[in-house]
């Protein structure tokens, strides 16, 4: 039934049933997004979506039945960007399937490149470096440092957060926003247990740390 709507709106799809044979059919139809059910025969979603994201940062969203569980925490802290509860309706799909798809388009007056702390981020290249040093980032995670650097001194609500780099225009799960943030901290903090880039701000989200002049 996916399969159907994906293709009446425009999309190319593959798929498979089983999750032993989803890693090797993805390294066959190289898509540009996957939809990864959390519960597969063969092998489980989580472990499929660890495996997927050691080798790609290809967008992942997960669909679960699961939503009021720690597997969702577990398949976002697996590497999956974005996940929909069933059931769900058709057109909330794919408008989350073209936001993953949609790259950061930064606005016209951005500056070539951003700083936070010794953090560089060059907005044109899409990438990031602390020093010579390349960060590697999945596309939202980059979205997510960026939508942070762009205003260094305001601090955002989890809510905001989710309608700058999720998307969401009505009120989301704003685990979604706690584990990325955890996972942007792991690649990008010297210290993750006592982040200086990404700083929490208490009873509010998360701000930039100090930046500096480029």
């Amino acid at each position: 039934m996916l399969q159907i709507v994906l293709q009446a709106s425009g999309f190319e799809s593959a798929w498979v049933g089983r999750g032993d044979e989803a890693v090797d059919e993805f390294r066959r139809f190289r898509p540009d997004l996957v939809l990864l059910d959390l519960m597969l025969p063969g092998r489980d979603g989580v472990d499929v979506c660890r495996d997927l994201r050691s080798e790609s940062d290809v967008p992942i969203v997960m669909l679960t039945a699961k939503s009021d569980t720690t597997d969702v925490v577990e398949g976002l802290e697996a590497g999956a960007d974005d996940y929909v509860p069933k059931p769900f309706k058709t057109q909330e799909l794919l408008a989350r399937v073209k936001t993953r798809l949609r790259r950061s388009a930064p606005p016209g007056d951005d500056p070539v490149a951003l700083r936070i702390g010794d953090i560089t981020i060059d907005v044109d290249a899409h990438t990031v470096h602390r020093g010579d040093e390349p960060i590697a980032l999945t596309p939202l995670e980059f979205d997510l440092l960026l939508a942070l650097a762009r205003k260094p001194r305001q601090a955002f609500t989890r809510e905001l957060l989710l309608q700058e780099v999720w998307g969401y225009r009505h009120p989301g799960d704003t685990r979604l926003v706690n584990v990325h943030v955890q996972r942007l901290r792991s690649k990008i903090e010297r210290d993750p247990e006592h982040p200086e880039t990404i700083v929490t701000v208490r009873g509010i989200g998360y701000r930039a740390g100090t930046p500096t002049a480029p």
